[in-house]
């Protein structure tokens, strides 16, 4: 059965890692401390990974289920989602790195 928001809302954190399902692979992980993590397990090359979605409440219920969502379809393409972020945070520090060699050389 799928999540409501008051499902999660209302869900206490046990002595354990708990996973509340809410179908395609989407469920929210509560840790013992209270923390709430959306997690996607996908499939892709024969093997099972898993991919962070963000924390609740930051990233809704919604918002997860559309992430899944786009997640599945980089899957259906063959393209990795776990691969893609890497990618595009190493491309974000290098256009970081490339600033801050162009400010100093400024000085």
């Amino acid at each position: 059965m799928p999540l409501t928001d008051t499902t999660i809302r209302n869900a206490k954190p046990r002595g354990k890692d708990t996973k509340l399902f809410d179908g395609g692979g989407l469920f929210l992980l509560l840790k013992p401390t209270g923390a709430r993590w959306w997690r996607l397990k996908y499939r892709f090359g024969g093997k099972e990974k898993l991919l962070s979605l963000g924390g609740y409440p930051t990233i809704t219920l919604k918002e997860a289920r559309e992430r899944r969502d786009e997640a599945k379809r980089l899957t259906a393409h063959g393209v990795d989602p776990n691969a893609q972020r890497q990618a595009a945070k190493a491309e974000l520090a290098d256009n970081f790195e490339a600033v801050a060699r162009e400010w100093f050389a400024k000085l």
